[in-house]
């Protein structure tokens, strides 16, 4: 990873966190210099031995009476055993459970807690799209899932970051709606944001920075994207991209923990090289990242998936980095991804996608889609009566 020294950089405040060792150490090492607070909300808290460890690093700070809230989906970490929960209550640790099945909102089943938070202090967090679960740590034979976070060093971002965990975790019916960014060089275009969507509550930065980068993106615009199925939008500004000669690259899932999402993603496959658009497949290990880098100068990392429930159901949020130093060093690494995948031409399209495995991909998008609808739109009315 390139290094930068010079005063200011945007490598002090906010630096590229792999899956796999990388992150986690980093996440133990948070929560064990914490002082006063932590704060930790994720989709998914397996308890693994990767959970394990955190829960291990969570107690010792809690003995040093280091004030500490988790809030877990109810969906996603549905797993994770009630005598521990009651277990860390004893010790001081306040876990909650986002919108638990059998509750009044359990019918609204697309609206998930689906960001990756870990803040400390006010000072340090830590946003992406890793989940506290072995499967992204990976073991000796095991690789873990491809996704990133950024740590970030800003007391700024993490201050206001704070503040908006504890209106989330405890509920404040009145949600700070103030834009969490930190320009910090003056002279340079070096920025950090926090982008959030949670559409219930009227917020859709996210997709609405997607759409506005894309369609003013001049030169090229890389994605790295699993469950892969945007809505028309996004597919139309896209078009209009490649239409103005931008290139287009798109590194899509080879494998999936989600078999029918995947195939989805495939029956879009034709249209995209219609477009013009660079497919590649990760086949290494199952591809979980949510990233972009546009223009070589701004670049997002989060847990924001292109399709319709991340842009209409779930709470999700993304780093926004505008800065080319970040962009460009992010870039070295995407071309080492990009060598190692599979890449989807219209020849090989040809020889894989059959008759069989084209009515697959079409039977997929449709019912991935109706699925879509149905947790996104149509408990809503009964949802919005008792948030």
């Amino acid at each position: 990873m390139l290094v930068n020294d010079t005063p200011n950089s945007i490598f002090e405040k906010a630096t590229l966190v792999h899956s796999g060792e990388d992150y986690f150490s980093r996440l133990e090492r948070i929560i064990l210099e914490s002082k006063t607070e932590i704060h930790i909300q994720t989709y998914i808290f397996d308890y693994d031995n990767t959970g394990k460890r955190i829960i291990a690093a969570l107690k010792e700070a809690a003995s040093r009476n280091v004030k500490i809230n988790i809030l877990i989906d109810g969906f996603g970490s549905l797993s994770f055993p009630t005598e521990i929960i009651n277990e860390l209550s004893k010790i001081g640790i306040e876990l909650r459970v986002f919108s638990p099945f059998f509750s009044a909102n359990s019918l609204y089943i697309g609206r998930r807690l689906h960001h990756k938070i870990i803040v400390s202090d006010a000072k340090t967090a830590l946003i992406g799209g890793i989940n506290i679960a072995e499967k992204y740590h990976g073991t000796e034979k095991t690789t873990p899932w491809l996704d990133y976070a950024v740590e970030i060093n800003d007391e700024n971002i993490a201050e206001s970051l704070q503040k908006l965990c504890r209106d989330i975790y405890f509920k404040n019916r009145i949600i700070r709606r103030k834009e969490i960014t930190s320009i910090f060089d003056k002279g340079e275009v070096n920025s950090i944001s926090v982008l959030q969507n949670d559409w219930l509550k009227r917020k859709n930065e996210i997709f609405k920075t997607y759409i506005n980068k894309i369609s003013t993106a001049e030169k090229e615009i890389v994605i790295v994207s699993s469950y892969f199925l945007p809505g028309k939008r996004l597919i139309n500004a896209l078009k209009k991209a490649s239409q103005k000669g931008v290139i287009i690259k798109l590194i899509l899932s080879g494998i999936s923990d989600v078999p029918m999402a995947r195939r989805a993603s495939c029956h879009l496959y034709s249209k995209l090289l219609r477009f013009n658009i660079e497919l590649y497949e990760w086949k290494k290990s199952v591809l979980h990242g949510k990233i972009a880098v546009i223009d070589g100068n701004w670049t997002t990392i989060g847990s924001f998936n292109l399709n319709n429930l991340s842009s209409f159901a779930s709470i999700e949020m993304n780093v926004a980095i505008d800065s080319e130093d970040f962009a460009t060093n992010y870039l070295l690494h995407l071309n080492e991804i990009i060598a190692q995948c599979d890449r989807i031409t219209p020849e090989t399209l040809k020889l894989t996608h059959v008759l069989t495995s084209k009515l697959t991909n079409w039977f997929s998008y449709w019912i991935s889609r109706t699925a879509e609808i149905i947790v996104t739109y149509i408990p809503h009315k009964r949802f919005r009566k008792f948030y």
